[in-house]
């Protein structure tokens, strides 16, 4: 009797919604998810309703993973069982992603050229900032300029806690920056 249960649960399948769920997931991550985060650190600075339209997005693709109806509520789907940040902090993680392979020599050379530690600028080498691992945010006159690489990077960076951006390799930094925008995404008012 005993031999005849142990066979039973061995030769249980998956359920078919189980395969059907991850196979969703794998191609919408690979033509729908793909597609959003290409290039959106040059979002940065948009406005509410465009990243609200690139949230709407991810939200009605929770939903045909899980055949979720219109009423339904989508964040525990969103946080607890994609593990996808919200599209506001998906840009920020670009962002603080390009900035970390600028200041690692992993990025092109106009990218490096642009983010500029504190500590090299002569008249700022004794601030705080300079001691924090800061970056040079450049100051500019019009809104449209916050939106540059060159400031919204710096920014996104100086943002950071200092823990995370001394990570000694892209992959240790990756997962500790998605934690800390996951916390914030979803776990602060």
């Amino acid at each position: 009797m005993k031999a005849q249960g142990k066979k039973s649960k061995l030769s249980r399948k998956p359920h078919p919604r189980t395969k059907h769920r991850s196979a969703s997931v794998i191609l919408i991550n690979s033509f729908i998810v793909s597609k959003l985060d290409y290039c959106n650190s040059l979002l940065d600075g948009c406005n509410k309703q465009l990243v609200d339209q690139l949230q709407r997005v991810l939200i009605c693709a929770a939903r045909v993973i899980f055949g979720g109806d219109r009423r339904d509520h989508v964040t525990p789907l969103l946080r607890d069982k994609l593990h996808w940040l919200r599209a506001k902090e998906r840009i920020t993680f670009k962002l603080c992603l390009l900035v970390y392979k600028a200041i690692n020599g992993l990025a092109p050379s106009y990218l490096r050229d642009i983010c500029i530690p504190v500590t090299t600028v002569y008249t700022r080498s004794a601030l705080r900032s300079a001691a924090r691992g800061d970056l040079v945010v450049p100051r500019t006159r019009r809104r449209l300029g916050n939106r540059a690489f060159c400031v919204a990077g710096p920014t996104a960076w100086n943002s950071l806690p200092q823990d995370i951006r001394t990570a000694s390799s892209l992959i240790t930094f990756k997962k500790p920056l998605k934690t800390h925008l996951f916390i914030l995404s979803y776990y602060t008012t």
